[in-house]
């Protein structure tokens, strides 16, 4: 199961919060607003991680 995390702006801070969290050991995925069939860069996306590690994600979160 995957747990959301948060929601960004555009795919570009998303894959930069991907890499951050994905450096820590953290599985991510990356989903857009409006689904796969509409996906474009600039529209809101949403990270998701396994629900078992949401903590530790949150906890990354608070130390930046």
């Amino acid at each position: 199961m995957w747990a959301k995390l948060m929601d960004t702006k555009n795919a570009y801070t998303a894959e930069m919060w991907k890499e951050l969290l994905n450096g820590e050991a953290l599985s991510v995925r990356v989903i857009p607003a409006s689904g796969w069939a509409k996906a474009s860069e600039l529209e809101p996306h949403a990270i998701y991680v396994p629900w078992g590690k949401l903590h530790v994600a949150q906890e990354i979160l608070r130390k930046i």
